[in-house]
């Protein structure tokens, strides 16, 4: 089983907007292209000084399902809605086997 952890960061006026588009829209996007070997997706938010965090982390079965998802080059996966409401973001995606769990 895989992980794959992505982060982006918002200005604080847009935090609420930023999650509630992953909540209403992009989420349920991804769930819906019933890609094989996609098994869940979460959402971490913290708060920093100036800027809010966000994280990802998405769990597949196997390397396969995330070529699926991203294409061979696994590079992050942003909507063109989201890019608008992010102040930065990661352009790749980290990616962990999970060992114990």
């Amino acid at each position: 089983m895989l992980k794959r952890i992505w982060r982006g960061w918002t200005r604080p006026a847009n935090a609420d907007a930023y999650e509630e588009l992953l909540r209403s829209t992009v989420f349920p996007g991804i769930k819906d292209r019933a890609i094989p070997g996609f098994i869940a997706i979460e959402l971490l938010r913290r708060s920093l000084d100036t800027e809010v965090e966000f994280m990802t982390i998405m769990t597949f079965a196997d390397d396969d399902a995330v070529v699926r998802f991203a294409g061979p080059s696994k590079e992050a996966v942003v909507p063109p809605a989201a890019r608008k409401l992010l102040s930065r973001y990661e352009p790749h995606a980290a990616q962990y086997e999970l060992r114990i769990g």
